[in-house]
């Protein structure tokens, strides 16, 4: 194979090859290979910082919160405190009283969906999600319909991998209750007119809902400025620890909604004959919280700020463009929902006759790590005619050479299946 020379357009002000060194597991290799990572989508790897304070809360701070009184619980109670304001800060929210820590995206539209959905949708109210939508935003709004007899409408998914928003617009009436939709696809990285979607619901009075999980580690974000009513995320994707997730809310939305889940930690007062809830964003936080997954989100968003999320997108989208050219360049490899205007960091491909976990299985042992399936957007899949796909999903640490890489890889694969 030829020698493939760098785009002259690489990754902004980014120096990469020091970023890399922040990350302890990209100096590993598989089956004897440096490790290629492009399963960012699922989960991205975590620098030292994070792995350093996750480290320290448990080595020299580890108690509960909230309740203690002595030295250990206060400053424990601060560090988590202090986490909240840092989401809040990197998502543009107005308060951090407008962020509720969860186990993830799943949760928080779980949250949302019983919260709201059970207590106050009723037969003949409309739910409108996108076909492009992750399981976890389409699952919790099926089991709603089925409690309230509201019902689901789906915006469709053109040639092109875009949302259809001429049909959303005629999907849009008095009896729409709640818009979900995904920011960017998990499964073929498309960047969704947020602010045009979040401006036609509002004017239909619909709530929106975005699944944020995807774009959140890679597109520079203000909810305050989207004007949406409620934005996941979550986490692990954001280089923070998993089993930590994050629901924003607009502070009067949250107010006024019931709590999800009951307990300890998000009560005012209980007595056997009546119980009153906390405030929020307390009343959403039943029992122990996952402390020090906060701890830990609050140290993956300091490094990302400090990364730059604007030079973080320059160079994903230099390594997508890379890498759109040069799977192109691979016989009998087919791109899926490639033609969206606005795509981040994340290719979506099958191979004509080769099952996409044989070509993950090959890669493996290159040392690559992609993902083969469904992508839980199995409606997604099955709108593009087939079961799953291959797909890989960079972050700021990959390289062009990482692609070259996976180009190598999938020739491989060619050379045992044709």
């Amino acid at each position: 194979m030829s020698v493939i020379v760098e785009p002259a357009v690489r990754s902004g002000s980014l120096d990469v090859d020091r970023l890399r060194r922040d990350f302890p597991i990209l100096g590993t290799e598989v089956h004897g290979k440096p490790l290629v990572y492009l399963d960012n989508a699922a989960t991205s790897q975590k620098p030292a910082v994070v792995l350093e304070a996750l480290a320290r809360f448990y080595s020299t701070e580890n108690a509960n919160i909230h309740r203690g009184v002595h030295h250990l619980s206060e400053r424990a109670t601060e560090e988590f405190e202090l986490a909240r304001l840092r989401v809040a800060r990197f998502l543009g929210a107005r308060s951090p009283d407008e962020i509720v820590f969860t186990r993830g995206t799943t949760d928080a539209i779980n949250l949302v969906a019983h919260s709201i959905g059970r207590f106050q949708f009723k037969p003949g109210d409309e739910i409108i999600l996108s076909g492009m939508e992750h399981h976890s935003n389409i699952v919790p709004w099926q089991e709603i319909t089925s409690q309230t007899g509201a019902r689901l409408r789906v915006i469709p998914v053109t040639d092109a991998g875009e949302l259809d928003l001429d049909a959303f617009g005629r999907l849009l009436s008095a009896r729409t209750r709640m818009v979900a939709v995904t920011h960017v696809s998990n499964a073929i990285g498309t960047v969704n007119p947020l602010e045009r979607i979040i401006a036609m619901a509002h004017e239909a009075g619909a709530l929106v809902l975005v699944d944020g999980a995807q774009s959140a580690p890679h597109l520079p974000l203000d909810v305050a400025t989207l004007g949406c009513d409620f934005f996941a995320c979550s986490g692990h994707k954001m280089m923070g620890p998993t089993g930590i997730g994050v629901l924003f809310g607009r502070s009067e939305l949250l107010d006024s909604m019931p709590p999800y889940q009951t307990g300890g930690g998000m009560i005012a007062q209980v007595s056997f004959e009546k119980t009153t809830f906390a405030p929020s964003p307390g009343r959403f936080e039943a029992g122990t919280p996952p402390i020090a997954g906060a701890i830990g989100l609050g140290a993956a968003l300091e490094y990302l700020d400090a990364v730059g999320l604007e030079a973080i997108e320059r160079h994903e989208g230099a390594l997508l463009a890379y890498a759109t050219t040069r799977l192109a360049e691979v016989s009998g490899l087919r791109q899926i929902g490639a033609g969206a205007p606005q795509r981040a960091s994340v290719i979506s491909f099958v191979m004509d006759g080769i099952h996409p976990h044989d070509v993950g299985t090959i890669l493996d042992q290159e040392g690559i790590a992609i993902r083969a399936g469904h992508h839980c957007a199995q409606p997604l899949m099955a709108r593009f005619g087939v079961p799953g796909t291959i797909r890989a999903s960079f972050s700021f640490y990959n390289t062009f050479a990482e692609v070259d890489a996976l180009v190598a890889g999938l020739e491989k694969v060619r050379e045992v299946f044709v």
